[in-house]
């Protein structure tokens, strides 16, 4: 019969390569503070001078007094309260720094450096939900010449939240992060992250041609970008152009022997292509960072294949024993209790990462196999039920049905099933057609 636990240790390379943008990825490029100083009107004075000269230094509590005392009696001064917001700001105190920016625009809406600055404190504060409207704002003012750079950011910085914010069909809206990273282009050069954010919407739109351009791209004009070949090597991957990939990693790692994201892709690469250097690759990695939980699962499914079935599950229980409820270590525990013959404990692990995701159709898979292996029919038809539900048929699984149903003296659903069997399986399991075939004359028999 074929395998059928296949896990897919390719899905553990993916898990280190930033293919996609997160809400974090949209917010590490709006740093604060903004430029340096105000330039929106206000009345001078001495002591706003002496405020904006420290902040200048960087000298935030010679600046704050200040700024303080200056407010106490002009509420209402929108420069002032957006260098009370930059000096909260550079504090990292967020929330007041957040209230000051809002203050400033209320007392005049058109201050663009208190309008970019509170959109880009938003992203860079995990709220990239409110800074859209904010930055959307900044980038209609006119903040003049001198202040391009600064709408610049606001419109990359939107490129990047249109890019992780679900629009309709709750998908990005990667036409739209195109364009906004256009306008940011248009007043302000280009730089390598324009072209990484260039391939992440691509790739987000589907289109891996302009994708492999953009990463080849950078990798032109900075050939170690670590970002670049992660990514790039990440296409070549899910295109199964192992061969490039290799050649793409091989160098990289050898420059970045300890960087788990190449190690993993590398394994991932030789694995495809049934290269043994994948064990030791991973096996040396191990050693040296024991506690890498991708590599040692990926340590523990290439140990599986190769047959070291107890040294494969040593890992797994080290690994379940701090994450009990984990339901990827549950299932590689459970192939590997099955595989030593030990059904009926691999039965128990199956259950319980059923009962911890109902929605796994790999659990379910386990269940039904390992109690038809310890005699069990009823579960292992409730099992193939359950698992009808997220995951396809096959060959192997019709055959299961087909020989539960048979154990339970269920004629008819048996012989529909050996025929499904039959049909699909085309001479690839001998052994179990002849089986079939065998068992159709006698239910055919039978009374």
């Amino acid at each position: 019969m074929q395998k059928f636990f296949p896990i897919g240790i390719i899905s553990f390379a993916l898990l280190l390569i930033p293919g996609a943008l997160t809400a974090q990825d949209a917010s590490s490029t709006a740093a604060l503070p903004p430029q340096a100083a105000p330039v929106a009107p206000a009345t001078k004075s001495a002591d706003l001078d002496k405020a904006e000269a420290a902040m200048s230094k960087s000298d935030w509590k010679s600046a704050e007094p200040l700024l303080d005392t200056w407010l106490a009696a002009r509420t209402t001064d929108s420069r002032a309260l957006f260098d009370a917001a930059y000096v909260a700001d550079a504090q990292s105190r967020s929330d007041d720094a957040t209230a000051l920016y809002r203050r400033a625009l209320e007392a005049d809406p058109r201050n663009f450096d208190a309008q970019v600055s509170l959109g880009l404190l938003l992203a860079r504060t995990g709220h990239p939900d409110l800074a859209k409207p904010e930055l959307e704002k900044a980038t209609a003012l006119d903040p003049g010449e001198a202040r391009a750079p600064a709408k610049a950011r606001a419109w990359r910085a939107l490129a990047q939240i249109q890019a992780t914010l679900p629009a309709v069909g709750g998908k990005p809206d990667t036409a739209s992060a195109s364009q906004d990273l256009i306008e940011a282009l248009k007043i302000s050069p280009e730089t390598p992250q324009d072209t990484i954010l260039a391939a992440q919407l691509a790739e987000l739109a589907g289109d891996p041609a302009t994708t492999e351009a953009a990463w080849r791209r950078v990798l032109k004009f900075s050939p170690g970008n670590t970002e670049a070949i992660a990514g790039l090597t990440h296409l070549l991957i899910a295109q199964k152009k192992y061969t490039d990939a290799e050649a793409l990693l091989r160098p990289a790692l050898a420059k970045s022997p300890d960087d788990p994201a190449f190690t993993a892709q590398l394994a991932a690469v030789l694995v495809a292509q049934d290269k043994a250097d994948a064990l030791p690759l991973l096996q040396g990695f191990h050693q040296k960072h024991p506690d890498n939980t991708t590599i040692t699962q990926m340590l523990a499914q290439v140990l599986a294949d190769a047959g070291e079935y107890a040294d494969s599950d040593k890992l797994y229980q080290a690994q379940l024993a701090t994450n009990p409820t984990d339901t990827a270590l549950l299932i590689g525990h459970g192939h590997n209790l099955i595989r030593l013959q030990r059904p009926a404990e691999a039965l128990q692990v199956f259950q319980k990462a059923a009962e911890i995701d109902p929605a796994s159709g790999e659990a379910w898979n386990g269940v039904a196999f390992a109690a038809f292996q310890t005699h069990q029919p009823s579960i292992t038809i409730h099992a193939l039920t359950q698992r009808s539900k997220f995951l396809p048929e096959n060959a192997t699984i019709d055959f299961l049905w087909a020989t539960a149903y048979d154990t339970l003296h269920q004629k008819k659903e048996a012989a529909a099933y050996y025929h499904r069997f039959l049909d699909s399986a085309g001479g690839k399991f001998p052994d179990q057609e002849w089986q079939a075939r065998q068992r159709l004359t006698l239910l055919d028999k039978a009374p």
